[in-house]
């Protein structure tokens, strides 16, 4: 065969298995055996393999996997992957619809769909191309997963048609189907591992594989759901789908466009039965205003849309026996009571123990030790008691009384008032939370120290060469290879990600230190604000109040903090080893405060930026971002196409409208 007559079988052969494979996965209506399937791959490998040059990243042949990945990518989302509000009751979804017609008035529609108990997941086309998978991390930026994505068969490397836009993102769950969750549990059995407990856990674990090619074995399956794009070619979520599936995509035809609130609760009250008949798990349902001006009418929370809300099927409960309550102490030095449970199967997973939250849950509760309680999840990772049989109550059984002293130190526990929970305040000299503190310090979010979890931390606490963060730069060579499950190579590899550290940005570095109540977010926020630590220390309470996502509670434990001359030494102990302890101004960094105290509501289409980039401009530059006008509201930045409501409510509050140009004047 000559290399032209090759590379026209290997595009026909690409072709017809592109077709079959969307045949059977997405339309499940198969036209070929499975044999014959196999046979027309195979000949794709092995021309593949003879003509190299002819070989595409996208040729179905690569959803075999192979490619091993050491480290997923951290990418930023382009669009935030916002989580929904959640919702148990029609009482709570009937004011989350009056909300809604006040703000829009009562011409309206509402999609209503499964919510698929998966993984999140953004796939991003370039040209009709899957160009990159990423989780959904933390919301903001997430693991580029492309690789292992690529060998779900569901999901099309190349779209149909060509009336797609240039670039766009498209969202859904990666999920497991009851019988492959089955098949793979069976598989672990037979060769000695144990089950996995539910689909959910399976496919996130199957998402986060090295090799490819194992990911491939496990037969993952993705259902989209939502476009993302800034020039996409229709105006509401439902005409989305459709032509979502037109491009090849799997869209679950299970979804319903509803135009009362009562055709929503019927739809619940459908598949709240009928969701034990579907070959996947499902925990609820999505219910989304329809027409996409009228999202953007509605706008955003900090964490989730206001258009969109999740509807949550009742967890399942079960009986079990209360054993005796003890205490764990987490790193912030807060005290969470658990209760340890005669063993019962609870949604697919053997339960021990169970979280009882603080001491107002337990008075409230009334709970003894053996007493049969309620345990169930409900929506959480960690099962709860949710009530007691008291009828099943020995007469002998004594009230619990919470602990007074740290279960770990001996240290008297406080309790500020206003506040749930009981905290140990020796947070210098308290193991758990020293421990806790470096765990978190090298965690994946903070420091991402490759090599120090949580069992080398525990190790290195025990032989006194780590009682604080600022000991792991001490560290040397010939102390860690004699440690036990420990050698030259581990040891090289904990040093030279320690070495890395120093490039981390401030911002980083101050969320890694571990102040209680400084998310990720919050750090991000003070750390741009102020531009140092050392800013930071000097500041007063009032000032650190004044910065962007900090409260009164968060500026006083941050004063706190700074103010604490061991943390103090340690901190100039990080400094001194190399980490950064003042932000570089780039880019990413704050140009300033010259929108210190003005509110923007950004609308529209913008010829220079996307809508996510002026909104960053606004807040590097101390400025505050809504997305109602109102009476609060300085400036109204407008582009091509906005909300003609927005428009006219800024002009009857008399807000001033502001174009793009304008914005960039204001900061020049």
């Amino acid at each position: 065969m000559t290399a032209l007559e090759a590379e026209k079988r290997i595009a026909q052969l690409v072709h017809e298995i592109d077709q079959h494979n969307y045949r059977y996965y997405v339309l499940s209506d198969p036209s070929i055996s499975d044999f014959d399937f196999d046979v027309l791959l195979q000949e794709l490998i092995k021309l593949e393999t003879q003509f190299p040059q002819f070989l595409s990243s996208n040729s179905p042949s690569q959803r075999v996997g192979g490619q091993v990945t050491k480290e997923f990518v951290t990418v930023k989302h382009k669009f935030p992957m916002m989580s929904l509000g959640n919702t148990y009751s029609q009482d709570e979804l009937k004011d989350f619809d009056d909300r809604i017609r006040k703000a829009i008035g009562n011409e309206f529609e509402y999609v209503c769909e499964l919510k698929f108990d998966g993984v999140a997941i953004g796939l991003t086309y370039h040209n009709g191309t899957l160009v990159r998978a990423v989780t959904r991390g933390d919301g903001v930026q997430g693991d580029d997963v492309t690789a292992n994505v690529k060998t779900i068969r569901s999901i099309p490397l190349q779209l149909k048609g060509d009336n797609h836009p240039i670039e766009f993102e498209i969202r859904g769950e990666i999920i497991l189907d009851k019988k492959s969750f089955d098949r793979i549990n069976r598989d672990r059995l037979d060769i000695g591992e144990t089950p996995f407990a539910n689909p959910r856990n399976s496919a996130s674990g199957t998402l986060k594989l090295q090799d490819s090619a194992e990911v491939a074995k496990r037969k993952l399956d993705c259902f989209l759901y939502a476009l993302y794009g800034d020039d996409l070619p229709f105006n509401s979520h439902d005409e989305g789908l459709k032509k979502a599936a037109e491009w090849g995509f799997k869209i679950s035809s299970h979804y319903k466009l509803c135009s009362s609130l009562q055709h929503v609760f019927d739809f619940i009250d459908y598949w709240e039965t009928e969701r034990q008949h579907l070959d996947f798990d499902i925990d609820g349902i999505v219910i989304k205003v329809n027409n996409y001006r009228q999202q953007e009418e509605l706008g955003f929370t900090a964490k989730s849309p206001r258009w969109a809300i999740s509807y949550k099927y009742k967890a399942q409960s079960a009986i079990t026996v209360l054993n005796s309550v003890s205490y764990q102490v987490g790193r912030t030095g807060a005290i969470t009571p658990v209760a340890n449970l005669e063993p019962v199967l609870l949604a697919g997973t053997i339960v021990k123990r169970a979280s009882l939250h603080n001491a107002d849950q337990i008075e409230k509760l009334d709970i003894r030790a053996g007493d049969t309680v309620f345990v169930e999840k409900g929506g959480e990772i960690i099962p709860k008691i949710t009530g007691v049989d008291t009828t099943k109550r020995n007469e002998t059984s004594k009230h619990l009384q919470y602990i007074t002293q740290c279960p770990e130190c001996g240290t008297e526990l406080v309790r500020k008032e206003g506040e749930a929970q009981h905290y140990c305040p020796n947070e210098t000299g308290c193991p758990p939370q020293i421990k806790g503190k470096i765990v978190h310090f090298t965690s994946r979010k903070a420091m991402n120290i490759d090599g120090l979890g949580a069992e080398t931390i525990e190790l290195l606490f025990e032989k006194g060469l780590a009682k604080n963060i600022a000991d792991l730069y001490d560290l040397k060579k010939e102390q860690l290879v004699v440690l036990e499950r420990m050698g030259e190579r581990s040891a090289s590899n904990i040093l030279e990600g320690l070495e890395k550290t120093k490039e981390i940005p401030f911002e980083r570095v101050l969320f890694a230190i571990g102040i209680r109540y400084v998310g990720d977010t919050v750090a991000k926020k003070v750390a741009r604000y102020f531009g140092s630590y050392n800013k930071i220390e000097q500041a007063s309470l009032e000032q650190l109040a004044e910065a962007p996502e900090v409260g009164g509670k968060i500026a006083e434990s941050i004063f706190t903090f700074v103010r604490n001359t061991v943390n103090a030494e340690v901190v100039r102990r990080l400094e001194k080893a190399g980490l950064q302890m003042s932000a570089l101004h780039d880019e990413n960094m704050p140009m300033g405060h010259k929108l210190k105290g003005l509110s923007f509501v950004v609308t529209g289409v913008f010829d220079k930026f996307g809508r996510e980039e002026l909104k960053s401009m606004i807040e590097n530059n101390g400025g505050k971002n809504s997305s109602a006008v109102s009476a609060k509201t300085s400036f109204l930045l407008a582009g091509s196409d906005c909300g003609p409501s927005k428009l006219e409510k800024a002009e009857k509050l008399k807000v001033k409208i502001i174009s793009e140009d304008d914005l960039i004047k204001m900061l020049e």
